[in-house]
């Protein structure tokens, strides 16, 4: 299996760094659920491939243990990291509300990188994950209506504009008494 002599959690994690092992070594960890939580080390690793391969790991299996130190990844010095680290806090389809994260949690270091992360593609995925409390939070929603008119990137404007008002999901996820 992925051509190594050891297949425990820690060596697979690993192989997230290794571009040849890292689509086998994803979808052993993930096929482990529970146990490849342990996915949680290669968060610190010194590589970002395994920083951000954790990240995509988290996306799947997070857990409120875990909550933290994903949102924690939020600052890493990688764009890459950066970009799956939001991802993984945004994206609901896999996970269910008792990991969903909370905006005291993820709310201010959202709306910081919103402003100031020089990667336009970390600046677009932190207006995703704003956009869960666009209904919600006041300043959820002057942020990206900020980001809207002044980003200097076309693809973070455009993201976050989808989750302002007349934006087609912002739209879609008004409340049902407010349609």
């Amino acid at each position: 299996m992925l051509g190594l002599v050891r297949t425990d959690n820690d060596a697979l994690v690993a192989c997230l760094g290794d571009p040849q092992r890292t689509v086998a070594a994803c979808r052993e960890l993930l096929r482990r659920a529970e146990t490849a939580l342990s996915a949680r080390a290669g968060l610190g690793d010194e590589n970002p491939a395994v920083r951000e391969g954790c990240c995509h790991l988290h996306d799947h299996l997070v857990d409120t243990e875990s909550m933290g130190e994903l949102v924690a990844m939020a600052d890493d010095p990688d764009a890459r990291v950066r970009i799956a680290a939001f991802q993984a806090l945004a994206c609901d389809r896999c996970k269910d509300d008792t990991c969903a994260p909370a905006p005291d949690r993820v709310l201010e270091p959202s709306l910081h990188h919103l402003v100031s992360d020089p990667g336009p593609h970390a600046r677009a995925m932190a207006a995703e994950l704003i956009g869960e409390f666009a209904h919600s939070d006041a300043r959820a929603l002057a942020a990206l209506k900020a980001s809207h008119a002044n980003d200097p990137s076309p693809a973070a404007r455009k993201k976050a504009r989808w989750f302002t008002p007349a934006g087609t999901i912002y739209e879609r996820a008004l409340p049902p008494a407010t349609r």
